[in-house]
């Protein structure tokens, strides 16, 4: 009987080493960028819906802007799209789509479904301007000052409490830049 209780007991340990040592979803979100405090990259992409003009990070300085990375393929980005929206409608600055590494036709008919609250959108199909923003994955979304300074990075969906802080701290960027 204790024999059968030995790889019982083993089992139950290694199952609570393995939990207390994952990451909570709200460390995960956490995930500093050495970006943040930087210059955003620059790069210049084509446009999602013209994709003969070319859009680039440069195009925004002056004022502070959100980029937020997304893609059709992504599921996350479905469940933040209302706070994004949101964000579109009621943040006061620009919000750049970063469509990356997706098929066009596939984004257009994404923001057809869902709702374009974007002022502008840069393709990424080959990421490797992603690459120089450091992205991890979609979403992401980046909160960059008028001076071109990236100044927050959020990885994962937008909710109804990292809204609440964008909007926060996108108020100070626009104070600080007088806008």
């Amino acid at each position: 009987m204790i024999k059968m209780l030995v790889p019982l007991g083993v089992f139950v340990g290694l199952v609570v080493l393995l939990l207390i040592s994952l990451p909570t979803a709200e460390q995960r979100r956490q995930v500093s960028s050495p970006l943040v405090g930087r210059e955003v990259p620059t790069f210049s992409l084509p446009g999602l819906h013209d994709p003969g003009v070319s859009r680039s990070t440069v195009d925004f300085r002056g004022q502070p802007f959100i980029l937020n990375v997304w893609g059709s393929w992504c599921f996350s980005c479905r469940v933040e799209h209302p706070y994004i929206e949101r964000l579109g409608r009621e943040a006061g600055v620009p919000l750049v789509g970063f469509n990356w590494r997706d098929e066009r036709e596939d984004a257009l008919e994404w923001l057809d479904q869902f709702g374009d609250a974007w002022t502008v959108h840069m393709v990424d199909v080959e990421g490797r301007a992603a690459i120089d923003l450091g992205v991890y994955g979609a979403p992401e979304t980046f909160l960059i000052d008028h001076r071109g300074i990236i100044r927050h990075k959020h990885i994962g969906p937008v909710d109804e409490e990292i809204y609440a802080d964008l909007i926060e701290r996108i108020e100070q960027m626009r104070v600080e830049a007088g806008t």
